[in-house]
Formats: structure tokens, C-alpha cells, sequence
């Protein structure tokens, strides 16, 4: 089973769980679009312990920060959902979004549109910030209205009960982990967190 990582908008902490759960796991790593340097891959090299990990080469490669089909436009690129494979790998594949949901791919396509496309249940990260509740009950409204399946959802920083009570009740998501605000990220952090993780993927 594969597995795809988005999360309610941009650095909302999809990369940090996706070492995580690459590391639990012991799974494979693809990020379809990368736009802007350093790219996400190399950060997970430098937070995965395990040896069994393998890391496909980005699907595309855009050299502008900036949203993909924005930074598609800048270089001369026409980006399209369909032109972008998975990669056969022989464990499970995490594959990391772009920012949220509805970063667009193109004037038509959005991330939301790749775990359609490919029918592959997807995880998706809240980090806890004034209006988080907004944005992450207005992203699971989305995936709800289009049928996406859903295998559950990790909080990121500083813990608000209040914040996760009203989430889980609209959404009736299962959490799969909480993960602190960490000051310093490293393999040793991964690490443990992964196996807190596995403890809530195994129930």
C-alpha cells in the first residue's frame, strides 16, 4: 500500500512526517513535484536511519520556488497530473504533495487531484496555529466532497486540545501521531516519533 502526504497548507510539517513514517515504515520516498531548492528529498536523506529506504528522483524538477504551475510558467513548462508515474518500488511508497490540497498543478489540475488519480489513501497534517481549525476542517470538507480516502491525521506543534477535539468530531479522522514542537530536528527525533507512530498504525 502506498501512501500520499498533504497537509492544510505550506510548511504545515509534511515533510517532517514523512521522514517519520518513511522511517517507521521502512518505505520508499517520492516527491512528484519539487519547485525550489533544497529539495525535500535531500532533507529526508539526512533525517532517515534506516538502510532500506530508497529514494526515487523527483517526478519533475522546477528550479523556482514558487507553486508548480506558477513555477512551470516561469520555465517554459506545461505541468499535467497525467504525465506524472509512480515510480515501482518493492516496499511501500510515501509520496510527498506540494502545499496544500489545492495547490494548483496547472490552470485545471490540483495536488488533490494526484491521490485521485492514482487511488491511493492519503494522510493529512494540521499544524496548530490561530485559525488552524478553519483550514483544516474547510481541507477535509474537500476531501470529503470528493470521495478521497482518507487514512487519517497527525497534528503538528504546540498541542490545543480544544483545537483537535473540534477537528476530530467533524471529521471523524483517526489520529496517527502528535507531533511536538521540536526545536531540533534530527534522526534521533525521527526516530522516536516513528515508533510512536507505529504504536497509533498498529491499533
Amino acid at each position: 500500500m502506498n501512501y500520499f502526504i498533504t497537509a492544510i497548507g505550506t510548511d504545515s510539517g509534511k515533510t517532517l512526517f514523512s521522514a517519520i513514517i518513511v522511517e517507521a515504515l521502512k518505505a520508499d520516498y517520492w516527491k512528484p513535484i519539487q519547485a525550489g531548492s533544497p529539495t525535500d528529498t535531500s532533507t529526508l536523506r539526512g533525517l532517515i536511519s534506516n538502510p532500506k529506504t530508497h529514494f526515487h528522483p523527483e517526478g519533475c524538477f522546477l528550479k523556482t520556488p514558487a507553486s508548480p504551475h506558477a513555477a512551470a510558467s516561469v520555465e517554459g513548462l506545461t505541468l499535467k497530473a497525467g504525465d506524472l508515474k509512480i515510480p515501482v518500488s518493492e516496499r511501500t511508497l510515501i509520496i510527498e504533495g506540494a502545499g496544500g490540497l489545492l495547490v494548483p498543478i496547472n490552470d485545471h489540475e490540483y495536488i488533490a487531484d494526484l491521490p485521485q488519480l492514482w487511488k491511493i489513501p492519503l494522510i493529512l497534517v494540521a499544524n496548530l496555529y490561530l485559525g488552524s481549525i478553519n483550514h483544516t476542517l474547510l481541507s477535509i470538507e474537500y476531501l470529503k466532497s470528493k470521495n478521497i480516502e482518507v487514512s487519517g491525521i497527525v497534528f503538528n506543534g504546540e498541542s490545543n486540545a480544544e483545537s483537535e477535539r473540534i477537528i476530530l468530531q467533524k471529521s471523524g479522522f483517526k489520529v496517527l501521531l502528535r507531533i511536538p514542537k521540536i526545536e531540533k530536528i534530527n534522526k534521533s527525533v525521527v526516530r522516536q516519533l516513528a515508533d510512536e507512530f507505529l504504536k497509533n498504525w498498529n491499533e
